[in-house]
């Protein structure tokens, strides 16, 4: 599955046409002195969308540290955008080596380490210039010869340049999703913390003939917490009568009196139980 989007530098205009794109990759810079003068206001209108960005930089060969950081100084980017490095012939004639795209996806990730930095170009340099392989997080490869989604390339690639419709290449992203998409494009991202005790999965989760895990390490830390009243530790992870007997003494031991004491377990004297998760 994939999903669409589309790639425009200054002559789109501020507000190119949005429908139906999942994304947006905008040209930001070329070499160490062209700025693409549009590139602020069609990023606020693709944020407006709330399209994901990218950005990229038409490489040319030579002074690769004076490029990269030309190119992240005037990307108008933030967290979660992706860099781009478009390796393509220049209009002398001429293109950047293999080292030298290599070099600038490696100085530009070192300067946006927080970003996802991947390279463009098509099935020509892909196939016959480059010799690495070295795409960065990422390889975005310009196939119009091919079906959208279906490059003709056996390396793992993320976005397909695939045509040209109303004046502004198209483009398919390798996710099932959008929201995919974003994950990925934001690895600085913090995840939130696994849980270390075992979240109350409600009363009536607690039956007697359920096997889980979680029965067997609720077990133990009855057994710790001294309310052992089973029988046998076999088919600790099936919940049976020692269960209930044991983790009734765990309620009366937290000072639950009356049906608050009785099963099911109930939240407070789960989260008073530190279950492991």
């Amino acid at each position: 599955m994939t999903i669409p989007g589309i790639d425009v530098a200054s002559y789109q205009g501020p507000a190119p046409d949005l429908t139906g794109s999942a994304f947006v990759v905008i040209k930001a810079t070329e070499g160490t002195s062209v700025l693409n003068d549009e590139q602020a206001t069609q990023a606020a209108h693709a944020r407006a969308a709330d399209a994901l960005l990218g950005f990229y930089h038409f490489l040319h060969p030579g002074d690769i540290a004076a490029q990269a950081a030309y190119f992240v100084a005037q990307a108008a980017s933030v967290a979660g955008d992706t860099l781009w490095i478009d390796w393509e012939t220049t209009e002398d004639g001429t293109y950047a080596s293999c080292a030298e795209k290599d070099a600038m996806i490696a100085a530009v990730k070192g300067l946006r380490p927080g970003h996802r930095v991947g390279l463009y170009c098509n099935l020509d340099f892909w196939k016959s210039i480059d010799t690495t392989s070295d795409c960065g997080d990422a390889l975005w490869i310009a196939d119009p010869s091919s079906p959208a989604g279906r490059p003709a390339v056996e390396h793992p690639w993320t976005l397909h340049q695939y045509g040209l419709a109303g004046g502004i290449d198209r483009d398919v992203a390798n996710f099932p999703t959008a929201e995919a998409m974003r994950e990925w494009a934001n690895p600085a991202a913090p995840k939130p913390p696994a849980p270390v005790y075992q979240p109350f999965p409600g009363a009536s989760w607690f039956r007697e003939g359920r096997v889980s895990p979680i029965v067997g390490r609720m077990h133990e830390r009855l057994v710790a917490e001294g309310c052992d009243r089973y029988h046998s530790s076999l088919a600790k992870d099936l919940i049976g009568p020692g269960d209930v007997r044991s983790y009734e003494a765990w309620q009366a031991k937290c000072g639950f009196t009356g049906e608050a004491a009785t099963w099911p377990p109930g939240p407070e004297s789960w989260d008073r139980l530190h279950v492991p998760a």
